[in-house]
Formats: structure tokens, C-alpha cells, sequence
């Protein structure tokens, strides 16, 4: 029987298990370890709500501190930096030693650093912790000219807060629309309308070739085609990688994050992993995947809380991810990559519609902007057996929640 569970990462997956494990009626020690000190806290709010001055640090926070002593989870502020398998320990700060009967790995991801020269420069940010924002926003608070390099969630997420604050805001981006690898060629371009009506400026097909400046930090930054626009903040977010070092440290599998089975069980059965660094086998996407969503983690906290807890089942949560931008609210459910139809439900220019993705005549993802309804019921079909098919969701008058009501 387990006495005592540790888990390295106090983000969304960490904290999860770790709420889960008591709801679930483990009586054992819980240990998480947080690498930030303060109350464990959520990160999707730093780059929209936070920036923006409607949310605190306590709101951030997924419970105060009473949550965690009534609930007998002992917080460690520290890095864990190395984990001993023979004998089932787990350095912190490489001078505490924690024992383990079972170990949680939700170590989470970082910023994919920026490789040009000038990246260094004070005035160039990422945006991965409270830390980030807090200095983010003071700089943003006397900025002019802001480039964002990467249109992905964070990138546009901030370029929209940033205008929102009347600040002249450039998006650069490699690919040839925002948003490349999540969402449709339709709904991505209804995301560069809205954005160029608030004022944002996107070039496609273009990275930072360097970025200019001196001792009072970034002034300009160069193109790849040559062009040169100033700038007295930069932004990037260009992707994240896993955290994986203490894993392969410690010789468990690694590809792309740390390498789990069905179970998220990693080469060590007495070990797991969850959250953003791990690498898992998915029946939605019929391949082993690593996915960066506050849903993935939640959902396989609670999966790993329940195997632990004497309830085996493998992982097998819909996906679905959201992002707040300006006025509009896109939550999407599912994965997209390879659909071959597309379906729009709704009104682009009522600020209102849903796109409907099918793969070989089934439906495999929704996007849905202001439209939380269609978002809703998606989650249902996607979770179950039966969905329509490109022709009836092409039909006048078609409805996802009247299918739902007639099919199941």
C-alpha cells in the first residue's frame, strides 16, 4: 500500500493530483514540490486578465494556503535536481531528500529560447511565470513600440493586450497565419481581421533576423527580409519544450517529453507523468502526443490520482484548449491536424460561429468563437460514439445541440 506520494510541479497537473488524491480517499502523505516560491497559481490568466489588471496574485491562486494544511499537502519550495530510483528519494535544492513510494512528474515546459543576436537585451521578454508578467507589465506600462515574434495563443493573446493599452503593436511570424498548428485556415483568418481592426500589425512568413540595442536596452529589431522597425519591448513566444532533464537524468524513456504508457505510467512503474512534459499514447490523434493545455494536465491528474487510489483506467479525456483575445473568446475541442472538410456554423461578421472539422466524414474538432453553446455540446459528441457527417452539418438550419438531442 502507498504511504506516500511526491510530485515534482505545483502548475495545473501537480496540484491536480494532488486535490485529487485526497477527494479520491488517499490517506498517505503528498508532497509537491513548487520550483516558484508563494501559493502554487494558475498561468493561462498572466497573459490576458493579469496584464490587464483584473485579476491579483490571489486570484490567481488555485487555493490559499488553508486549502493545502486542511488538506494535509506539504508544500516544498525548491528545484528538485536529481531523483534516486534504487532507493526511491527525490532531491530538492541538492540537499533535502525526500522519500517516495510513488513519484509524479509534472514538470511542465519551457519557453523555446530566441535565437538571434540581441535576445539577451534588457527589454526582451518570454512569458512563462508571475515573475515574467510582473516585469512584462512594467515595461509595457512606458512602451511605445512592442513587437511580438510568434502568432501563437500567447503572442496574440498579449498583442491584443497590449492595443487594448494604446500601444503600437507589430506581430511577426514564420508561418503564413497565426495560430498555424491549432486551429483552421478559416478561423485563423477571421483572427488576423479582428486583430488588424484593433490596430495590430501581422507579417506573415517573417522571423527576427536580430534584435538592436545597446546599455538602455532593445531599440529596434530586423526582419528576415531586411526590414527594420523599432522597438522598445519584444515579446516572443515561439513554442515551448518539455521538461525533461531530471527524467533523463534519472534514465527513464525520453521523446519529446518523458515517455508514458495508457496508464501515464513512465519506464519505472513506480513513477508517472503528467501535464506538458509528457508523452503520451492518444486515441484521439491515433499517435503517442505531448499536449500544452490546462485540460490535458487537470485530466491526467485526476486519471493518475484515481489509478493510485485503486481505480485503473487508462487516459482517454477529449482535448480541448481555449484562448481569450480582445472581445473574442475561441475555445476549440479536439484535434484538427489533417481534416480534409470544414463546415461553418454562424456568422463571422456577427462575431459569432463555429467551424466543424471532419476527417473521412467524421467529425474530429470544433472551433467555436462567442459561441460557447456549440463548444459545449462538441465535447459530448466528440466523447462518444456517433457524429454527423459533413452533409448534414452543411444542411440549412443545422444545429449541434438539436443533433445531439436526436441522436443519443
Amino acid at each position: 500500500m502507498l504511504q506516500s506520494i511526491v510530485i515534482i510541479g505545483a502548475g495545473q497537473a501537480g496540484f491536480q493530483t494532488a486535490a485529487s488524491l485526497r477527494q479520491d480517499g488517499f490517506g498517505g502523505s503528498i508532497t509537491l514540490i513548487d520550483g516558484e516560491p508563494g501559493m502554487p497559481y494558475q498561468r493561462p490568466p498572466l497573459s490576458k486578465a493579469y496584464l490587464l489588471g483584473k485579476t491579483d496574485v490571489t486570484g490567481l491562486q488555485f487555493r490559499p494556503e488553508k486549502f493545502f494544511a486542511d488538506n494535509r499537502i506539504d508544500l516544498v519550495c525548491g528545484n528538485a535536481t536529481a531523483i534516486d530510483r534504487t532507493n526511491r528519494r527525490v532531491t530538492v535544492k541538492d540537499t533535502q531528500a525526500l522519500p517516495y513510494d510513488h513519484l509524479v512528474l509534472a514538470t511542465g515546459a519551457h519557453n523555446r529560447a530566441l535565437p538571434v543576436p540581441g535576445a539577451d537585451l534588457d527589454g526582451v521578454f518570454g512569458l512563462k511565470n508571475l515573475a515574467d508578467a510582473d516585469a512584462l507589465a512594467a515595461r509595457l506600462a512606458r512602451a511605445r513600440d512592442v513587437i511580438v515574434a510568434g502568432a501563437g495563443f500567447i503572442g496574440l493573446e498579449f498583442a491584443a493586450v497590449a492595443a487594448m493599452k494604446g500601444k503600437r503593436v507589430h506581430v511577426v511570424e514564420l508561418a503564413d497565419r497565426p495560430m498555424a498548428r491549432a486551429v483552421s485556415p478559416e478561423t485563423a483568418a477571421f483572427f488576423v481581421d479582428a486583430h488588424r481592426a484593433w490596430g495590430v500589425k501581422l507579417d506573415f512568413g517573417q522571423g527576427l533576423a536580430r534584435i538592436e540595442g545597446g546599455a538602455d536596452g532593445v531599440s529596434g529589431v530586423e526582419l528576415t527580409n531586411g526590414t527594420r522597425l523599432a522597438a522598445d519591448l519584444v515579446l516572443f513566444g515561439i513554442g515551448v519544450l518539455p521538461n525533461q532533464s531530471i527524467a533523463a537524468e534519472a534514465g527513464l524513456d525520453i521523446e519529446n517529453g518523458i515517455r508514458v504508457d495508457p496508464f501515464l505510467v513512465t519506464s519505472d512503474e513506480r513513477i508517472s507523468a503528467i501535464g506538458d512534459c509528457a508523452m503520451f499514447p492518444s486515441q484521439h490523434a491515433g499517435a503517442a502526443i505531448r499536449l500544452e493545455s490546462v485540460q490535458n494536465a487537470a485530466d491526467q491528474g485526476r486519471t493518475v490520482a484515481a489509478r493510485l487510489t485503486g481505480k485503473r483506467a487508462p487516459y482517454s479525456a477529449v482535448p480541448w484548449f481555449w484562448t481569450d483575445q480582445g472581445d473574442l473568446k475561441l475555445q476549440m475541442v479536439g484535434l484538427s491536424q489533417g481534416h480534409d472538410a470544414a463546415v461553418r456554423l454562424g456568422d463571422p461578421d456577427a462575431r459569432s460561429f463555429s467551424v466543424l472539422l471532419f476527417h473521412r466524414g467524421r467529425l474530429i474538432a470544433v472551433e467555436s468563437v462567442n459561441r460557447p453553446g456549440d463548444f459545449m455540446t462538441a465535447r459530448k459528441i466528440l466523447a462518444g460514439r456517433e457524429s454527423p457527417r459533413p452533409e448534414e452539418a452543411a444542411a440549412d438550419g443545422f444545429d449541434l445541440r438539436a443533433w445531439m438531442a436526436a441522436n443519443n
